[in-house]
């Protein structure tokens, strides 16, 4: 691992401002030019393509460099088991910038996953889900609220809000312990949804790979489940399709689902929450889910 000392400019808070300045410096250290490079997305991670170098540079947020490191892992893993999925551009990785941890990534030439693709969604984690494991590491067991504490922590929202959504957090990490799954435990994806796929020359391609860990499958089938039922992304028959592509419905799990479900909202919640400050659009968006968490009928969410 190459670890690079310069202090990107604002390092108290994860920002586009910031994504850029750490983009250059990681850059400069691999030797890639990244002139013209563009922002794709600024969420839990900011993402930028080059395209001088057909790469995709992947800057996590400050403290998370045993998940970078496990991504390389994991996309070595992948590639020995003819998985479809995202590739390791061909340099000394990662490279961590001041203490955020920066991956690159091959260019997919393809399109990212869409509503037609929910069946794909559905096939490539019964795929995934009865991969073999890796022999050379181990997985990480999930920890699938690991990092929405510290996100409430250090977000820009009102003392309410935080003091509301930590004790959510409490009474489910306190439920968690006591569910009875149905399914085996295997490798699982983490973030399931369908901006995770890319789609090159018909093919889906699974790519993000932070959260892969050894846990149960019907957390991957929860993101897909919840965004149906709660936030209304996908209509029946799309979700229809997803369960017949897999093969199991995780919402007929009746004294489990419904855990899984609100551990779903409040991460899709803190996740959106931690960019509250990037656009009005946001924190508007930002106020619907709250509302959702309290109790208050769902409108729909809107996909950031």
């Amino acid at each position: 691992m190459v670890t690079e000392n310069r202090s990107p400019a604002n390092r108290s808070s994860f920002s586009s401002e910031s994504g850029w300045e750490i983009l250059r410096i990681a850059c400069a250290e691999a030797r890639i030019d990244c002139t013209g490079a563009k922002l794709i997305r600024l969420g839990e991670n900011a993402l930028f393509h080059v395209p001088n170098a057909a790469v995709v540079v992947r800057i996590a947020r400050s403290g998370y460099g045993s998940d970078a490191r496990k991504e390389v892992n994991v996309s070595h893993w992948l590639t020995e088991r003819e998985f479809p999925a995202a590739e390791l551009y061909d340099v000394d990785q990662p490279i961590t910038v001041d203490s955020y941890p920066v991956t690159f990534w091959k260019f997919i030439d393809g399109r990212p996953g869409s509503k037609q693709d929910i069946a794909a969604l559905g096939g490539v984690l019964r795929r995934l889900h009865e991969t073999k494991p890796p022999s050379d590491f181990e997985l990480p067991h999930a920890n699938i609220l690991g990092r929405v504490r510290p996100r409430i922590e250090v977000a820009p929202i009102p003392k309410a809000d935080r003091n509301f959504l930590l004790e959510r957090l409490d009474e489910l990490e306190s439920k968690l312990p006591d569910l009875r799954f149905r399914l085996k435990p295997g490798p699982i994806h983490g973030d399931a949804h369908i901006k995770n796929l890319m789609i090159q020359d018909g093919q889906a391609v699974v790519i993000d790979f932070e959260r892969f860990a050894w846990w149960q499958p019907e957390w991957d089938l929860a993101m897909t489940a919840t965004e149906h039922l709660t936030a209304g992304w996908w209509s029946a028959d799309e979700y229809h399709r997803f369960v017949d592509a897999y093969g199991y419905d995780v919402t007929s799990w009746e004294d489990g689902f419904d855990v899984l479900r609100s551990i779903s909202e409040l991460n899709m919640t803190t996740w959106l929450m931690q960019n509250a400050d990037e656009s009005a659009e946001i924190a508007a968006e930002y106020q619907v889910r709250m509302r959702t968490l309290r109790g208050e009928p769902s409108p729909g969410w809107r996909a950031f």
